[in-house]
């Protein structure tokens, strides 16, 4: 099986890890997880802020989950039409 540069890579960085002593894998696993869940909470902010600049401009729609499945039959019929 031919590895991709990246794989080796990654191969690298397992090793240099797994050579670690579990008290500094500890530590790099608990850093990983804090910088990730930060990454996340940074996506979803945008999310939320590119959300409401929708909502600001009335490109939500709101209705229940009936409204939904009307609209995503009605688009599914229009769909087969133009097909």
């Amino acid at each position: 099986m031919n590895e991709t540069p990246l794989t080796s890579k990654f191969q690298q960085i397992l090793e240099t890890v797994e050579a670690l002593n579990l008290e500094d894998q500890e530590i790099l696993i608990d850093i990983l997880q804090k910088r990730f869940y930060q990454h996340k909470r940074q996506q979803l902010a945008q999310e939320i802020k590119e959300i409401r600049q929708e909502y600001q401009q009335g490109k939500v729609k709101f209705g229940t989950v009936a409204d939904l499945m009307a609209e995503l039959d009605s688009y599914c019929k229009r769909s087969l039409i133009t097909i």
